[in-house]
């Protein structure tokens, strides 16, 4: 073998020099910090983006909650039964909107009357209670965590704001009234809610009916609406009176009421 021979044989080929080259641990210690941020910050967001674009298909395809999400992926059952705004009896729609967002109909997702009164009372040392409004509670349950930590709340107001703006207050109520929780084991929904407690779909609830589901929703897990306590029963009277058109405006679900 010559001289020139043992040399060529000897030098690494182009395309390994290439491999070499390409590959992240031949990177120098910044340029791969630079790449794991970039990384990094792509991910974050993709993870702000995506809500905001999940939000239009929503307009159209029936949602799941990251509740039933995590259900399904940890093996446990998970009962919904999506049903049509209109397979809805009004009154249960009602008896939900007068309960959990009185304002639903006059806020554009955030109720900032309410709020206001939070913060002042915040500010005065008193005790304050949640100012979530139905578009809030939406936004959480598609897309974000449970819990009440600064981080949740700056990422549920725009995207609330969003959400209000981009469907109608009909298919905010929808949605909701379809991926709430309504009952231990995974009961999610109207529809599921209805049949577990009195056997009858969503249609046909009645106005006591509808007002004792609304009335467990702060917590459907350990709340029975066919066995309500003297508390339920309490609070379903409450919202049977809220839920008129005289107490709570509804114009923006059933125009003309």
């Amino acid at each position: 073998m010559t001289g020139e021979a043992r040399a060529a044989g000897d030098s690494p080929a182009p395309a390994a020099v290439a491999v070499s080259r390409a590959s992240p641990g031949a990177l120098p210690p910044a340029a791969r910090r630079r790449r794991r941020w970039r990384i990094a910050l792509g991910t974050v967001a993709a993870l702000i983006v995506a809500p905001f674009l999940l939000t239009l298909v929503y307009a159209v395809v029936p949602p799941v909650s990251t509740l039933m999400v995590v259900r399904w992926l940890t093996l446990q059952p998970v009962t919904r039964d999506w049903v049509s705004f209109d397979d809805i009896a009004p009154v249960a729609v009602r008896s939900v909107v007068a309960s959990e967002d009185a304002r639903f109909c006059l806020h554009n997702g955030i109720d900032t009357v309410e709020f206001g009164k939070v913060v002042d009372a915040y500010m005065d040392g008193e005790a304050t209670r949640g100012a979530s409004t139905i578009p809030m509670q939406v936004v959480k349950n598609l897309f974000l965590w449970p819990g009440r930590d600064v981080a949740r709340k700056a990422l549920e107001m725009p995207l609330a704001l969003w959400l209000d703006l981009v469907l109608s207050k009909r298919r905010i109520a929808e949605i909701y009234l379809n991926i709430a929780e309504w009952g231990p084991d995974g009961t999610f929904g109207i529809e599921a809610g209805a049949q577990r407690a009195f056997g009858i779909p969503a249609a046909k609830l009645s106005r006591r009916q509808a007002a004792l589901m609304a009335a467990v929703l702060p917590n459907p897990v350990r709340r029975n609406p066919a066995r309500p306590s003297g508390a339920v029963a309490a609070r379903a009277a409450r919202v049977a009176a809220e839920a008129s058109p005289e107490r709570t405006p509804f114009e923006c679900l059933f125009p003309g009421s």
